[in-house]
């Protein structure tokens, strides 16, 4: 299939990262039959329901969290996979940690694992960074949010993560403690976190 529809649907592709949601091809003039027709020819994959790639992709550093950024727009990479993205963490996530917005429904993604958690909506809205993996739009939480995150989650996620997390910023060149101050009261672990980041620093 090399008709003028397919090519224009593999630029309209290439042009957005190489891949596309079903409802953003269909609002950039892609017709759903042009899609399913590239994916039976092979020339296209379909990562999950509704999302579709380039068969000759270029791999991502970041290969799943740039999938969920497309399934999941709304959600924003926190916790373990945040302290991966921001070499935080020896953890190698089992799941991709996502957080959304208190009250929005989870929606369902067969692969990658994803494991969501509910913020509050002031939780939710702060501390987020933008980064483009690969031209994809991924939305993650800064360090120093992402450690309160952990710290508030410590039950979910284990002390030895946030505290090995924890460790390694505050021997980092770049801490920001004002910034850190700042996200514990906001997650409401600042008394939590104080003792362990005035014992690293002694």
């Amino acid at each position: 299939m090399r008709g003028k529809a397919a090519k224009n649907a593999l630029k309209i592709l290439s042009q957005h990262g190489g891949i596309l949601r079903m409802s953003e091809a269909t609002r950039l003039g892609i017709h759903p039959a042009v899609i399913y027709q590239l994916r039976d020819e092979g020339i296209i994959d379909q990562l999950g329901r509704g999302l579709y790639a380039l068969k000759d992709l270029p791999r991502h550093e970041y290969p799943d969290l740039v999938t969920v950024a497309k399934m999941v727009p709304s959600g924003v990479i926190c916790l373990v996979s945040a302290l991966f993205f921001h070499h935080l963490t020896t953890q190698i996530p089992h799941y991709v940690y996502v957080a959304i917005d208190q009250g929005a429904t989870a929606p369902k993604v067969i692969y990658p694992p994803v494991q969501f958690f509910w913020f509050s909506s002031r939780s939710f809205k702060e501390g987020i960074e933008i980064h483009f993996l690969g031209g994809i739009k991924v939305k993650c939480y800064n360090k120093e949010k992402t450690l309160a995150d952990c710290f508030k989650y410590r039950n979910k996620i284990g002390l030895d993560v946030a505290l090995e997390a924890l460790k390694n910023y505050l021997t980092s060149p770049d801490i920001k403690l004002d910034k850190l101050k700042e996200y514990a009261i906001i997650c409401r672990v600042e008394k939590i976190m104080k003792p362990y980041i005035e014992a690293f620093l002694e």
